[in-house]
This record gives C-alpha cells, structure tokens and sequence, in this order.
C-alpha cells in the first residue's frame, strides 16, 4: 500500500477554502494543522481576535456567533472578499460540568446561544454561498452528549438538536450539492480541563477508566475525522453521525470490569 504522504494531494483538499469557528481553541489549533497540512487555504474565526493571534489563517473573522447580524456580516464580507468557503466547519462550543440542578434559565440559554443557535446563524449564510457556487461541505462538531446522556442537560440538549439541524441539511441542501456531517467527539483532552485539574488533580484518571482504549481523545483524532467528512473521500457521504470517542458509545466498559468480570 502507498504511503498516503507520498501521494499528491490524497485528500482532494489542495486548494479548498475551509472556514473553522472556535478556530482558537483546542480544537480548532488541530482542525487549522490538518487542514493546513492536507493543503487547504484556512480561515478561522472566533469571538477574540487575540484567540487567532499566530495562527496560520487566510482570513481571521471576529464576531459573536450569537449575534446573528454580527456573523452575517462577517459571513458577506467574506463573499465579497471571494472568498466563499468550500467547507465549514462548526466547532465553537463551550460548557461547564453540570447536572440538572445547576440549570436554570441562564445557564440553558446561554447553552443553547453558543452551541446550537450560533451554528445556525454561520452556517446559514455559508450555505447560501455554497449553494450559489454549486456546493460544499460542512461538519458540525457535536457532542457524545447529544447521543446519550453523560452530564451537562444544556449542553447535552443543543448538541442533539446540533446533530438534527445537520441532518435537515443534508436532507434538504443535498439538492444543492452540499454534505453535512457530524463528529461526535467524547472527552477531549484540551485546556478546557485545566480548571478542573487545578481543583481535582486526580480526575483525568477517573476520566480515563470509562474509555475502551485507554486514553481520553486528543483534538488531532476529531480534527482528522473533520478532514475526512470534509474531504472528496466522504464525497458520497452526508447525514452521518462520526463518534470519535475512544470506545465509550460502544458500551459500559465499567458494566463489563465491575460486574461481568467479577469474580464471585
């Protein structure tokens, strides 16, 4: 078998114009490398403009993604620029641990701004350019969250209607020649956690033990199955719901240790 790396342009990505939200963050630092490296000119955006300071972008977008006018905006202006992306890719989010008795109307609005409604008004707009220039690609980064439950009810809740909002649109902008794809990544070891290390230094081990391969996701693992979603290799690819989530949607590793394994 060839050496993909020895290969001109095994993505069919040379070229294409990818737009990441949260490009700043944990994820989106690795979604930015892989594209980057799989030949892609990257834009990104976030809600600071000193998040994308070093970055290697094209075009840096500043704006709320809660605003919808503010997003819109940016959205035309880079139309304008032509610049319309070829993909997009949906990565902002953000949550805090919680359980059903820390939500109250704040906390669920807030949740549901950020990761739900916020993609809608990026992904809108994109949509519409692709339409107009014959198609493209969009992947939606969701959550194990929206597949069952594992804590936070707010998060959980928007990144499930995350995952029905991108199969509507492969549904119904098929026509259109655009994909929508999710990834749904499982404990991602980001800097997201650190303020829960510093309180529980222990907790990334705890963490570990629900998860078949031993190890919490790395940003590299979704950013590579972002690639892959993105790419012409998914070309016959849309409405699919990728987990990226070291084994822990396969089942109860702790069920199988703690009672199918114990010795009576």
């Amino acid at each position: 078998m060839p050496d993909p790396a020895a290969i001109p342009d095994p993505f069919g990505l040379a070229g294409r114009h990818v737009l990441i939200t949260g490009a700043g963050g944990g994820i989106g630092r690795a979604m930015i490398a892989a594209f980057s490296g799989a030949g892609a000119i990257v834009s990104g955006a976030d809600r600071d403009a000193a998040l994308l300071d070093g970055l290697a972008l094209r075009h840096r977008l500043v704006f709320d993604l809660t605003d919808a006018k503010a997003a819109a905006d940016a959205i035309a202006k880079l139309v304008a620029d032509g610049a319309a992306p070829d993909i997009l890719v949906n990565n902002a989010g953000f949550t805090r641990a919680e359980t059903l008795k820390d939500v109250d109307d704040k906390v669920w609005d807030s949740e549901l701004a950020i990761n739900l409604t916020g993609a809608f008004h990026v992904t809108s707009p994109v949509m519409a350019a692709m339409a107009a220039r014959g198609g493209g690609s969009i992947v939606f980064v969701a959550s194990v969250n929206g597949l069952g439950h594992y804590g936070n009810p707010a998060y959980s809740a928007a990144k499930a209607g995350l995952i029905a909002y991108a199969k509507s649109v492969a549904v119904e902008a098929g026509r259109d020649g655009i994909r929508a794809n999710v990834v749904c990544p499982g404990s991602v070891r980001t800097p997201a956690w650190d303020h829960r290390l510093a309180k529980d230094p222990t907790i990334l081990e705890d963490v570990v033990s629900h998860y078949p391969l031993g190890r919490m996701v790395r940003p590299e693992d979704v950013a590579n199955a972002a690639l892959f979603l993105a790419s012409p290799l998914a070309g016959g690819v849309t409405g699919a719901v990728l987990p990226v989530d070291g084994g822990l949607t396969a089942g109860n590793l702790r069920f199988v240790r703690d009672i199918i394994e114990r010795k009576s």
